[in-house]
């Protein structure tokens, strides 16, 4: 309780530090804009990122059944070579791990722009890599190199984003992000369908090569631009760059410098800075399972396991082998399955913009907790339509009407995870983190995403092989699991400042974890009432920042 009301008292006190009366009455600019659209675009360059995120992550399944590609790599496309398939499919996690893990070091060292540029490079190398393999080997190193590369953009851009947003709009900027992963998702689909068309001639192997090298534009655009958007401010502080963040606030607020509401998020940030800096000397790795006065390891494991609930889901179950699963399991034709799996993705993006109307309203604690309760339901429902399709089929065989209805299930439970998991647990690591572990802290929580992911990627076509619509039962028990710890150990974040999370965290028992929850219900919310663009005359001086 001691440090909770230091670091209140030094919010108070410290304004003045920051409320210089030297200061120019100028709003600065990035790429000419300040304000809503300068959001707009960080919310766009964001969006940018994680549209090639679900674009690369869809791609490759229905890649695996083309003609061309099977001729190019016979050892992953024969019948019982489920085990190298998934192999190949989720090596790729294997690099987007250790490209999470790398901004551990990276990502408070260099800052986020430079992390994000870094990351776009090498998905520019290991897109080329891909689309010029000819043997396994080749194309595994390619997928590994690629995953780095996503690696870095994943634990990246999201922390990225939320310390450029404000607290009223922070959630529906990052469910947004995740609504373009299901863009990227898509995308890739309708690709797949397009490229289709031209496989049964296709010596050169057009049909997968070209899908594959497009995701360069992607990065490519990225790099246009990496150097003309503004840094982390949060970040800019942890480094005494005071300067320079009071710059990028007055920009995103659309406020001049010299306010008073730019000179409190900065005192805001400085005392946060203060309370977790009193406990350590700055970044240190062990600081992430010590608990101490901010509660570090509650607050990494809350972001670790919100990722992991992501993945063991069985999202990546549909995303990853839906053409597959429409033809080989479900028993639809090639072309039925692919444009139903285009459908499917397409339907997933549509879904998803739900997320963004109900993130703020709902919040994320009930959103969570009912997309956990619908995805379980949802998997029980596949596990009985399949079933009951596979008892048709041998009895006299047909099983369409079944079929149908699994294959309804399947965009059923693509709906409800877009609403809710797709965007919900990229938010969370965000905001329940402290500002000097943040970095760290959404760089090991993104690991664990990509190491459950590889897991489920890799077990989903050996389950299927061995047995077959059980694989969805699994699911749909681990998702009844996942709803009381949502409820029991999340606290509401939504319209919190991440500076005031410090102090609810700051509050919580050490080993009564739980009662965040309560203690973030009875803590009173900052009046945002205020918290707009203020409107400007004349008068007010505009300057581009470097």
């Amino acid at each position: 309780m001691e440090k909770e009301s230091s670091l209140e008292n030094s919010r108070n006190s410290s304004i003045n530090d920051f409320d210089d009366s030297t200061l120019s009455n100028k709003v600065h600019t990035f790429l000419g804009h300040s304000g809503t659209q300068l959001n707009f675009i960080i919310s766009t360059f964001a969006g940018v990122g994680f549209f090639l995120f679900g674009y690369d992550q869809s791609l490759i399944g229905s890649l695996l059944t083309l003609p061309n590609f099977e001729e190019t790599f016979p050892s992953i496309s024969g019948p019982e070579d489920g085990v190298l398939q998934g192999t190949v499919v989720s090596i790729y996690e294997i690099g987007c791990f250790a490209g999470a893990i790398a901004t551990i070091y990276c990502g408070n060292k260099f800052g986020r722009i430079k992390c994000m540029l870094i990351g776009c490079i090498i998905i520019i190398i290991g897109a080329a890599l891909q689309a010029s393999a000819f043997s396994v080997g080749h194309f595994i190193v390619a997928r590994i190199v690629t995953g780095v590369g996503t690696g870095f953009m994943t634990s990246t851009v999201p922390v990225w984003q939320s310390e450029l947003s404000r607290a009223t709009t922070r959630g529906k900027l990052i469910m947004l992000m995740g609504s373009l992963i299901t863009a990227g998702v898509a995308t890739a689909y309708w690709v797949d369908f397009g490229f289709y068309f031209v496989s049964d001639n296709d010596p050169k192997g057009i049909s997968w090569r070209l899908p594959i090298i497009l995701q360069v534009i992607f990065p490519i655009v990225l790099l246009s631009v990496i150097f003309k958007v503004p840094e982390s401010p949060r970040w800019l502080m942890s480094k005494k760059r005071v300067k320079e963040a009071r710059i990028v606030f007055s920009a995103i607020y659309n406020l001049p410098e010299n306010d008073s509401e730019v000179a409190s998020q900065l005192a805001e940030i400085q005392s946060a800075l203060e309370l977790e800096e009193a406990e350590s000397a700055g970044f240190n790795i062990k600081e992430l399972v010590k608990q101490g006065p901010t509660r570090n390891f509650q607050r990494l494991s809350l972001a670790c396991w919100s990722q992991i609930f992501q993945q063991i889901s069985g999202i990546n179950l549909i995303t990853y082998y839906a053409g597959t699963i429409f033809e080989k399991y479900i028993h639809m034709s090639p072309f039925n399955a692919r444009i139903l799996a285009a459908c499917n993705g397409t339907e997933y993006f549509l879904a998803s913009l739900l997320g963004i109307v109900f993130i703020e309203r709902v919040g994320r604690r009930k959103l969570l907790f009912f997309g956990a309760i619908g995805q379980a339901l949802t998997m029980m429902a596949l596990t009985i339509s399949t079933w009951q399709a596979d008892k048709q089929r041998a009895e006299n065989g047909g099983g369409s009407g079944a079929g149908i209805a699994a294959a309804v299930f399947l965009f059923v439970f693509n709906s409800v995870f877009g609403v809710s998991y797709l965007g919900g647990t990229w938010l969370l690591p965000t905001e329940v983190s402290s500002l000097q572990l943040r970095a760290a802290t959404a760089a090991l929580s993104t690991s664990c995403n990509w190491i459950f992911n590889f897991m489920v990627v890799m077990i989903t076509p050996v389950a299927f092989q061995n047995i077959s619509y059980y694989t969805y039962t699994i699911f749909a028990c681990i998702n009844i699991l996942i709803a009381p710890m949502i409820y029991i150990f999340y606290p509401e974040t939504s319209g919190r400042t991440l500076e005031e999370l410090d102090i609810i965290f700051s509050k919580t028992p050490v080993w009564r974890p739980w009662e965040v929850v309560a203690i973030e219900r009875e803590t009173p919310k900052r009046d945002f009432t205020k918290d707009m663009e203020k409107p400007f005359t004349e008068h007010i001086d505009r300057v581009e920042s470097d």
